[in-house]
């Protein structure tokens, strides 16, 4: 399963005021594994707003030397084609993305790959909560520390922890070694006797499945039937 987790900076709020993409921040992940990543500043040819100037950092000299979007596109377009794309709030991003791939004549990006919002998703599993990027990091434990303005890049790395975490997986540190470092095995490692008796199986008892069934329920109820141990149960 390939994925890709995506975000944008751009020079204001509004694709219909002429606002455009300059950042563009891509981390892809591979059967939940976080592997190559894609960046590119970008020049806009018009001024960035104050308010947006004041989230990002992102001045004009910066995007002075930097390629336009027509320049960036074909490359993009390579390294997204046939993932799923994770956005938080991606009908921004993708509204973005549609406004500079139409200006150029190029197919829109749900015509390339298809787009997960982890916004909506956070909001299904967090029913009533804030589930903005900072909050899940705090809700998840993910570091958000460098985190003092917003970069495309960054955000796309600490949203890929999130989602990791969010959809229940390992995010940094893998279950176990690779293929190479098992097939060496470990010299600190103790074998157990061939002659030890079998482990002991302990069931649960009635109380403790009428509990647990109970705690299913309520996880249910609270993400809107998305539980997916009930799902798996249901007729």
């Amino acid at each position: 399963m390939r994925q890709v987790v995506l975000d944008t900076e751009t020079t204001g709020l509004e694709t219909s005021q002429g606002h455009r993409i300059i950042e563009i921040g891509c981390v892809e992940l591979t059967n939940r594994r976080m592997g190559r990543t894609w960046h590119q500043y970008l020049q806009p040819d018009r001024e960035i707003d104050a308010a947006a100037a004041e989230v990002h950092g992102i001045t004009a000299d910066l995007l002075a030397d930097k390629p336009r979007f027509a320049e960036i596109a074909a490359e993009l377009l390579d390294f997204i084609r046939g993932a799923e794309l994770l956005i938080h709030n991606a009908s921004f991003d993708v509204g973005f993305l549609d406004a500079e791939l139409t200006a150029i004549g190029s197919a829109c990006v749900r015509e390339t790959c298809t787009v997960l919002d982890t916004l909506d998703l956070a909001r299904q599993i967090h029913p009533g909560q804030k589930n903005s990027l900072n909050a899940l990091c705090r809700r998840y434990n993910v570091d958000d520390s460098k985190r003092e303005m917003h970069g495309a890049l960054l955000d796309a790395r600490i949203l890929a922890e999130v989602y990791l975490a969010m959809t229940g997986g390992q995010t940094s540190l893998a279950l176990a070694a690779d293929a190479k470092d098992l097939a060496q095995g470990d010299p600190t490692a103790i074998p157990l006797p061939a002659e030890r008796p079998p482990l002991r199986i302990i069931k649960a008892g009635a109380e403790e499945l009428e509990a647990h069934a109970a705690s299913l329920q309520q996880i249910d109820k609270t993400s809107d039937g998305n539980c997916m141990w009930v799902r798996l149960n249901r007729p």
